[in-house]
């Protein structure tokens, strides 16, 4: 991923965290999510994701599944009436073994729990085309006519999880399930500052680089429950535990050595690079990014032998995880033009879906949901490495059941998000020049999964 970048945006080139509901944290484990996103009270081959303690009520045997997701779209920003696109690849694949008996199943699953995808911004980010602002509205500067000559950057954000655990039955309705997970995070940034300013009728180069990799391991516990009502209706719960995340940054940075501009040459106050925006990549920090806590919720209804109706609703506790709270720039030159530094803030998210599912034949089942979800992000959240955006969510989908040990699923969805401005206008106070930037996404999904009953 590359893109663009000026001398005081220094954009961070992460991918965006998930394209669906939390900040990191995702639901689109399987494929046939995209279809169905009401998952959480349903009894179906990938109910060991959303509703594990439902796996008592498969039939018995050993089960694998496999999938793969594909997102692609445009994540954009706009300055000053100017658009910034960049192009959307993510794959995600996903795999789980369970093995359900009379008395208790257990189960493994495997892949992806948050991140993001590959991005490439043409034509730069609006952190660029508001540095010229930045520049002519601040004097004490003492540079003008400020130019990229071909930054560039490149970056990735991906979580992996692991997750074990066992389900058994309570009584001949209930059965509860718990599970330890294991989770990896590994957040990278490459990238190369070349621009040239003016002062006293005199062209400098500017030069800054770095190459870090933010690392960290986290573990969590899930607790589920699963209540079958009735033969028609089935009720679910599970808890989804905060995963502390403490990552420290490793690699090198060079940054821009200013002093000399202003009769300090060699004192490092003066210097300007990556980590005064970014102080979380700077080599040897150590700051916290928790996943945060989910309490997932759902039923499912057989409206007839053919029909079934599903309502799922998911809550993060974001208040609770620690987010990337960082410590402001020590550079004069930030203090120079008054910039101010903003934690990312985030209010508790929640999400919630209907779906439904038809069985067409006896081999062929469609299945179609809508799913609405409030991230929790605030305005101080959002900046050009990444935006959680509130979004709809639309999917449909046909299941393929060719014989009673298989089943093929592949599922396509729509995000629909709500555009949100961001807040240059208060990080860069008193600068008349300056005007909000603007952030919006425009993602699509397509999945497919494979089961098998052995």
């Amino acid at each position: 991923m590359k893109k663009k970048l000026g001398i005081l945006a220094l954009t961070a080139v992460l991918g965006t965290g998930a394209y669906g509901a939390s900040i990191d944290h995702i639901q689109t484990y399987t494929p046939e999510y995209l279809g169905n996103q009401a998952q959480n009270g349903m009894i179906n081959n990938v109910s060991v994701y959303y509703n594990p303690a439902g796996l008592m009520q498969l039939e018995r045997g050993t089960y694998f599944h496999g999938g793969m997701q594909i997102a692609f779209g445009t994540e954009e920003m706009k300055y000053k009436g100017k658009k910034y696109e960049a192009d959307l690849f993510q794959p995600i694949p996903n795999f789980a073994l369970y093995s359900v008996r009379d008395e208790r199943a257990i189960f493994w699953t495997f892949g992806a729990i948050g991140g993001g995808g590959d991005l490439e911004y043409k034509d730069g980010v609006a952190g660029i085309a508001v540095i010229p602002d930045i520049i002519n509205g601040s004097p004490l500067l003492g540079l003008t006519n400020a130019k990229d000559i071909g930054s560039s950057a490149e970056g990735t954000n991906m979580y992996v999880q692991n997750t074990l655990g066992r389900a058994w039955m309570i009584n001949d309705k209930l059965s509860m399930s718990i599970a330890a997970r294991a989770v990896l995070g590994m957040r990278n940034l490459k990238g190369d500052l070349n621009v040239t300013a003016e002062k006293d009728g005199h062209t400098l180069p500017i030069h800054a680089d770095i190459d870090t990799e933010r690392t960290a391991w986290g573990f969590g516990g899930q607790i589920g429950f699963n209540y079958k009502a009735s033969d028609r209706l089935n009720l679910a719960l599970r808890y989804d535990t905060r995963v502390k995340m403490n990552f420290k940054a490793s690699g090198t940075e060079n940054k821009a050595g200013l002093g000399a501009l202003f009769g300090h040459s060699g004192n490092k106050d003066f210097d300007l690079g990556f980590s005064d925006f970014y102080p979380e990549y700077a080599p040897g920090v150590k700051y916290r990014r928790d996943l945060p806590a989910i309490l997932a919720a759902g039923a499912s209804y057989k409206v007839t032998d053919r029909w079934t109706m599903a309502l799922s609703g998911n809550y993060y506790f974001n208040k609770d995880a620690k987010m990337d709270k960082t410590k402001k720039s020590d550079s004069v030159i930030l203090k120079q033009v008054n910039a101010q530094h903003f934690d990312p803030e985030y209010d508790n998210g929640w999400e919630i879906a209907v779906g439904t599912e038809y069985k067409l034949t006896d081999k062929w089942t469609w299945i179609g949901s809508v799913n609405y979800a409030d991230t929790g992000a605030k305005k101080n959240s959002y900046d050009d490495i990444e935006y959680a955006l509130n979004s709809i969510m639309v999917g449909t989908g046909l299941k393929y059941k060719p014989n009673d040990t298989m089943e093929w699923v592949a599922t396509v969805s729509h995000f629909f998000y709500d555009g949100k401005t961001g807040n240059y206008v208060e990080k860069y106070p008193g600068n008349g020049k300056i005007v909000e930037q603007k952030y919006d996404k425009s993602i699509s999904a397509v999945g497919l999964g494979f089961t098998k009953k052995f």
